[in-house]
């Protein structure tokens, strides 16, 4: 199989209209240099029937679908990887799209011209717009032991090396966490260099399967599984205190809140920005 520069995975389970439109950001990318492969769960809502009706997928040679059951959003990732044929992986849920047409052409301009100077890094992450509370999110940009506690990039804004999966995929045993778990994988035990750009990467729907009630307590436990087991109870301590005094739960309600969200991440940008200036200075 001939190569990519990248490979955009979409997983789907019943997605509507949503996947449509997902697809269609993709596709209408001023970058021709890359594969989707759709992973289909055996949606019975006919959304695929209607792609290939309408002759949407017909259009689209790029678009590989592939239907087969699995045991979940991980698992499913993990069967579509194994296909990937990309330099570089991103994975872009269903309901989610790439944030204008330019987005593909300006990660790729990045990557070569880091590769151009001999600085090529296994992850390059970068921010993404919140539909639900109307805002920018910034991502951080440094990748520190601090930042792997508190919140790494979310996978629609990480292009990931694609020998990164070959090893090992998603661990599935997370059900809501296991993109986080990879991550600290990469940085920890493949000692790989994640690197920001200053780009808005993904437009995410918000309010996806990892912010439900049950899910949100089941995230909590395996985020403390995960850093335990890639930070040490020491640091995990010392971070778990700086989130406390640092009122870390009235944070995140202004974050997602659609009224604070703006200013909120308007704030944290500035502090982001000043930190990288003392750090460069």
């Amino acid at each position: 199989m001939q190569e990519k520069f990248f490979s955009i995975i979409v997983v789907a389970l019943n997605p509507g209209e949503k996947l449509k439109k997902t697809l269609e950001s993709i596709v209408g990318q001023t970058f021709a240099d890359y594969e989707v492969i759709l992973k289909d769960g055996g949606s019975r809502d006919r959304s695929l029937e209607e792609l290939e009706n309408n002759g949407f997928l017909a259009r689209y040679p790029q678009i590989r679908v592939v239907r087969e059951a699995d045991k979940g959003i991980y698992d499913a990732m993990n069967q579509a990887v194994r296909l990937a044929a990309g330099r570089y992986i991103q994975f872009l849920n269903c309901g989610d799209y790439l944030y204008n047409e330019n987005v593909l052409e300006q990660v790729a301009d990045y990557i070569r011209a880091a590769e151009n100077i001999g600085k090529k890094a296994g992850i390059y992450y970068g921010n993404q717009y919140n539909r639900l509370q109307k805002a920018e999110v910034h991502s951080a940009p440094e990748i520190n032991d601090f930042t792997c506690y508190r919140n790494v990039p979310c996978h629609q804004v990480c292009f990931y090396a694609g020998e990164l999966f070959k090893e090992r995929g998603y661990k599935t045993e997370y059900w809501v966490r296991a993109d986080y778990e990879h991550f600290l994988y990469c940085i920890y035990e493949k000692k790989q260099k994640a690197v920001f750009l200053p780009l808005l990467i993904a437009s995410y729907e918000g309010g996806g399967f990892s912010e439900t009630a049950e899910n949100r307590r089941r995230s909590a436990k395996e985020h403390r599984e995960i850093t335990l087991r890639y930070l040490g109870a020491k640091k995990v301590c010392r971070y778990r205190l700086i989130m406390w005094l640092t009122l870390a739960p009235l944070r995140g309600r202004l974050a997602e809140s659609p009224t604070f969200s703006g200013m909120y991440n308007k704030v944290k940008m500035g502090i982001y920005r000043l930190f990288a200036k003392k750090v460069k200075d």
